[in-house]
C-alpha cells in the first residue's frame, strides 16, 4: 500500500497535467465526479489550455449532460459538446462483452477531432485505479491511442480519493452516485436500440420521482424491469403504494413485468452471469 498522502499524490497529479498537457488538453466531461475533479485540476494548471468536452448520444442520460454544463460553469472552464453516434456502429448495437470498447473508440475519435481543430495535442480522462479492478474493456481503446491518458490512473487515485478531493474543492458533484451509460443497463447479446434506452432513461427518472431515491437501476431484460436500488436506500422502496405507482410507470413505458431485486445495487450485476471462461479467455 502506498505511503504517500493525499496531497503529495495531488501534487504529483498537477506535475503531470503540467508537463503533459502544456501543449494543449481536451477533458472528456461526463459530469461525474471523476471527469469532473479532473476538469477542474486541469483548468487550475493549464488555464486556456485545458477544454472540457462532452458527449451527446442517445446511451447517456439528459441529465448527465445538464450536469457536465453546469459543473462546466462551476470551474469556469470552456466547454464544448460532441456527437457521438454509437447506434451506427454495429459492433456496439449488437452488445458483446466488450461492447465498452466500440463505445469508447467512437468517443477518442470524436474528442481527437476537437483536438484537432482547437490544435492541442492530448486528451484527458478519467479512469482511476478503482476501476482497473474490474471489467474495463473501454481501457483498451485508451491504451491505443498514443496521446490519451488516464492522470487518475496514471497517478494511482482510487474513488474514494477523488471524492475527498472533490468535496475539499467544494464541487457540487462530489457525493453525485456513478451513473454509467444507460447501454450498461441491456444484458450482453441483446441488441441496444435507441427506443430501449429512452425507455430505461425515462424507468429511472420516474423511480426516482416515485421513491426518493438517488441511486437507482433498471435492467432491461426484454419485457421485464429488473430494479436495483442502492443497499442504503432501500427502505424507501418498501412502500407498497409506491411500488404500486412504479409498477404502473414501467408498465406505461412498455414493460410487461416489473420486479425489485432483492439484493440491491451492484456494480456488473449483469458481468456476474457471464460464463467464467469468457474472462479466461479474455484477461
Amino acid at each position: 500500500m502506498s505511503s504517500r498522502t493525499l496531497n503529495e499524490k495531488l501534487e504529483e497529479l498537477k506535475s503531470f497535467l503540467r508537463e503533459v498537457g502544456k501543449g494543449g488538453s481536451v477533458i472528456a466531461l461526463s459530469g461525474g465526479v471523476d471527469s469532473s475533479t479532473l476538469a477542474f485540476l486541469c483548468h487550475e494548471v493549464l488555464g486556456d489550455k485545458a477544454v472540457a468536452v462532452t458527449a451527446l448520444s442517445p446511451i447517456y442520460p439528459v441529465d448527465e449532460l445538464e450536469d457536465a454544463r453546469r459543473v462546466a460553469e462551476e470551474i469556469g472552464i470552456r466547454h464544448l459538446i460532441v456527437k457521438t453516434e454509437e447506434l451506427k456502429n454495429e459492433n456496439f448495437v449488437r452488445n458483446p462483452v466488450d461492447r465498452c470498447y466500440y463505445c469508447k473508440k467512437d468517443l477518442l475519435e470524436a474528442l481527437q477531432r476537437v483536438v484537432d481543430e482547437l490544435g492541442f495535442q492530448v486528451i484527458f480522462e478519467g479512469t482511476n485505479s478503482s476501476d482497473l479492478q474490474g471489467h474495463r474493456p473501454g481501457y483498451r481503446a485508451i491504451l491505443e491511442k498514443s496521446n490519451t491518458y488516464s492522470p487518475w490512473a496514471e497517478v494511482g487515485f482510487t474513488k474514494e480519493e477523488i471524492r475527498k478531493l472533490a468535496k475539499n474543492f467544494g464541487l457540487s458533484v462530489h457525493n453525485k452516485p456513478s451513473s454509467p451509460c444507460l447501454a450498461s443497463r441491456i444484458p450482453f447479446g441483446e441488441r441496444i436500440t435507441a427506443d430501449r434506452l429512452e425507455r430505461i432513461w425515462r424507468a429511472e427518472k420516474a423511480i426516482r420521482k416515485i421513491l426518493g431515491v438517488r441511486q437507482v437501476r433498471v435492467r432491461d431484460h426484454g419485457g421485464l424491469a429488473r430494479i436495483e436500488i442502492g443497499e442504503e436506500e432501500m427502505e424507501l422502496a418498501l412502500d407498497l403504494e409506491a411500488l404500486r405507482k412504479v409498477a404502473s410507470e414501467l408498465k406505461g413505458l412498455g414493460f410487461k413485468y416489473v420486479t425489485l431485486d432483492l439484493e440491491g445495487y451492484r456494480t456488473g450485476s449483469l458481468i456476474s452471469s457471464l460464463d467464467p471462461r469468457w474472462f479466461r479467455a479474455n484477461p
